[in-house]
């Protein structure tokens, strides 16, 4: 559960950051990929975190 939760903010943030770059670049398919990409980054390191306080 809290794997896919932290998975699925880090793709919200990372979405609505790529899309607010996107906007300026006209290029929002694109930022909407990289977003995904960053958001799965940012997941994976906040269960990483996560895991370690677990400890």
């Amino acid at each position: 559960m809290r794997r896919s939760k932290n998975r699925g903010f880090g793709i919200a943030l990372g979405v609505a950051i790529g899309t607010s770059v996107g906007v300026a670049v006209n290029q929002v398919a694109v930022s909407i990929a990289i977003g995904i990409v960053v958001g799965l980054i940012f997941g994976s390191i906040l269960d990483k975190r996560s895991q370690q306080q677990e400890k």
